[in-house]
């Protein structure tokens, strides 16, 4: 069994490589998934399993601690390891770095999700959020979206901010800080959230039409990032029905409010690449969820196993 470690692959993939992975992944069978949450306090222990046929089987388990940035010194918030089976005998072939695939999972969820449902050619980003997340948005967005003239980073601790903006690159676009947040989610083409807020923060009524909306960071059924109305102004769509409704309080809460129903949720990653969903026009809102899901994380491995085995 090979463990593969983050210095080792993480130099060998590139942002369109992986989304790639994860449209090719949502060609195939129609995955089995399993989770389970627990924890004490603000941290947790998550544990996702997933199943593809013709692809593998993943175990993928990982603590959130999220004080650990504060610490002295600084340790990393998600830290655990994906656990690879060979589909053909059960046996586990590899154990790859956690934060190695949730880094490249994470991000490129959303940057299918965007590339899927945003107009074309945006010109402003905007970045809520100043952790390791909202670094690597910074960078893949650019690297999908060439147009990308300004991006604009929030955060409520504007220091946080300052320094991400300070140390972002990767591509050609201006970065700066906001410190107005309704002012720049108005003038953003895309508004992508990491956060690790529990109480919504962004507001539907700031949003230009034909915005796309990227909610990351809301995990649990506590936590949610968007405001009602951003939900009900925009067109809904998850990366995966079976890892945000029941899952996570940003659908979860409002379905439960019944502020939203569920034949609200207009299609999920397997529709979209398909071609049998998407955006009614291109002044729409629309409003993507990044569930996340072990489903992902099997995708992403299997690249990395393949892509360290053909080097």
């Amino acid at each position: 069994m090979r463990v593969i470690g983050f210095t080792e692959a993480d130099g060998k993939l590139t942002w369109p490589m992986v989304v790639e992975a994860l449209a090719a992944g949502h060609r195939r069978a129609a995955p089995e998934i399993g989770d389970l949450l627990i924890g004490s306090g603000d941290n947790r222990l998550l544990s996702r399993a997933a199943w593809i046929d013709g692809l593998g089987i993943a175990l993928k388990s990982v603590t959130i601690f999220p004080d650990n940035p504060r610490a002295d010194p600084p340790r990393p918030s998600v830290q655990g390891g994906v656990l690879l089976f060979d589909p053909q005998t059960g046996a586990p072939s590899a154990v790859i770095d956690g934060g190695l695939v949730t880094k490249w999972k994470t991000v490129a969820d959303s940057l299918l999700g965007a590339t899927l449902l945003a107009n074309p050619e945006p010109k402003t980003l905007l970045v809520c959020g100043a952790g390791a997340v909202a670094g690597h948005l910074v960078e893949g967005y650019q690297a999908l979206f060439p147009s990308l003239k300004t991006v604009l980073i929030w955060n409520r601790t504007t220091a946080r901010a300052d320094a991400l903006a300070a140390s972002a690159g990767g591509g050609e676009a201006t970065v700066c800080v906001a410190l107005d947040l309704p002012g720049a989610a108005a003038q953003a083409d895309i508004v992508s959230t990491a956060t690790m807020a529990t109480q919504p923060f962004l507001k539907g009524e700031w949003l230009r039409p034909g915005c796309h909306v990227d909610l990351i960071g809301a995990y649990t059924p506590q936590m949610r990032e968007a405001e009602d109305d951003v939900l009900t102004r925009g067109e809904i769509f998850v990366d995966s029905r079976k890892t945000t409704l029941g899952h996570i309080g940003e659908i979860q809460i409002p379905l439960d409010a019944g502020t939203i129903v569920a034949g609200d949720i207009r299609g999920e990653l397997l529709d979209l690449v398909a071609g049998t969903a998407g955006r009614s026009g291109e002044a729409a809102i629309t409003v993507f969820k990044n569930g996340g899901g072990a489903h992902l994380d099997l995708m992403v491995a299997d690249l990395i196993a393949r892509v360290l085995g053909e080097g």
